[in-house]
């Protein structure tokens, strides 16, 4: 029975069924307890702009729920880990299982596979969905709350150099030479770097080569006066190729997307290991709860008579949590260049395997 990894069909199915069941659970009461004071914090300025109301506010939760989901995820695994394993304990059930003769590992081989397959069930839904919401959401807040951009790769809240001189976009529409910016500011600068002018417009089109502001604002710093022009032309030297590599969100791409956009950086000779650890980390962060069984194992075993379970448990949580601050820390590094990318994302899933199982080896095997 040792060289088995997986217990009976019958037990293995009992275990995730129990384990699915708490995850959902538990996934559910986080998303609805943390959407609903999300929704407290943005309602204010969903509301404020002429217009919104009910249909909106359910809009923005349409966009924000997949993004919680996609989060929280993970922390639901190893809560539901936490609470399975010590009911199990509690109940006795642990004690019959290996009194049948199965190890630890068999134990929880049913739930790590469980929470394999709900890991590529997380990698699906982060590539289809949550990328999708993340820059549909970006973009409705970078336009306040008003028209919802129809465009699903709208990127938002642009910041561009043309020599000393500025071009600031709120979001940007279309691809390639039918790019449109909109809610549009330049400023041009003198050789001190000190702004001399100010042009505003709600739109600007590339007029190849530059934008074609129309109806625009000019504001003269020099003799401060605004005058309104039909159409002008600014910053020659951004290209839409420029601005395409120049605002890339990692969270707003799938996997193939950020691949072309880091290759198109490379090109241009641009840093790109914040969006290295970002790619290799959408791959690591669903496959995150699948350590989540092996972290929280220490909540199954030992006597449950013996007073130890609440420390067990805490033990697990512990664990579990001390994962999520190193992976976001190693994270945080790779973006800055102290780790390499690979690194950034993987180490802290390679050392809390390493660590979980020498727990449970060294405490039940």
């Amino acid at each position: 029975m040792q060289l088995e990894f997986f217990p009976s069909r019958t037990l293995t199915w009992y275990l995730a069924r129990l384990f699915v069941t708490r995850i959902l659970a538990v996934l559910f009461m986080l998303v609805l307890v943390l959407q609903m004071l999300d929704l407290l914090g943005e309602s204010g300025d969903i509301l404020a702009y002429p217009g919104n109301g009910q249909e909106q506010l359910l809009y923005y939760v349409s966009l924000r729920v997949p993004q919680l989901v996609a989060r929280f995820l993970p922390y639901s695994v190893l809560l539901a880990t936490i609470i399975t394993l010590a009911t199990l304990n509690q109940n006795s059930e642990v004690i019959s299982m290996k009194a049948a003769g199965l190890s630890a590992h068999q134990v929880l081989a049913p739930l790590i596979l469980t929470a394999l397959v709900i890991s590529l069930g997380s990698l699906a839904f982060n590539e289809r969905i949550v990328t999708r919401s993340t820059a549909t959401l970006s973009a409705w807040q970078a336009a306040n709350y008003g028209p919802v951009p129809n465009d699903p790769s709208v990127k938002a809240n642009l910041y561009l150099a043309d020599g000393r001189d500025l071009l600031m976009a709120a979001s940007l529409e279309g691809q390639g030479e039918r790019m449109v910016l909109r809610g549009v500011t330049y400023y041009r600068r003198d050789g001190n770097g000190i702004i001399v002018e100010q042009l505003r417009a709600d739109r600007a089109a590339f007029a190849n080569p530059g934008w074609r502001f129309q109806n625009a604002t000019r504001f003269d710093v020099a003799t401060t006066t605004t005058t309104r022009l039909a159409s002008a032309t600014v910053a020659p030297g951004i290209t839409p190729e420029k601005i395409m590599i120049s605002k890339v969100d990692a969270d707003s791409e799938n996997l193939f997307q950020l691949s072309s956009s880091i290759e198109a950086m490379k090109v241009a000779g641009r840093r790109t290991s914040e969006l290295e650890a970002a790619w290799w980390h959408k791959l690591s962060g669903p496959f995150s709860s699948v350590l989540m069984p092996l972290l929280g194992a220490v909540a199954a075993f030992g006597l449950a008579r013996s007073g130890q379970l609440l420390i067990r448990a805490v033990i697990g949580m512990a664990l579990g949590f001390a994962y999520f601050v190193l992976d976001n820390a190693a994270l945080a590094m790779g973006n800055f260049g102290g780790y390499p990318p690979l690194i950034a994302a993987w180490a802290p899933f390679v050392l809390f395997t390493l660590i979980g199982e020498t727990v449970l080896i060294r405490t039940e095997e």
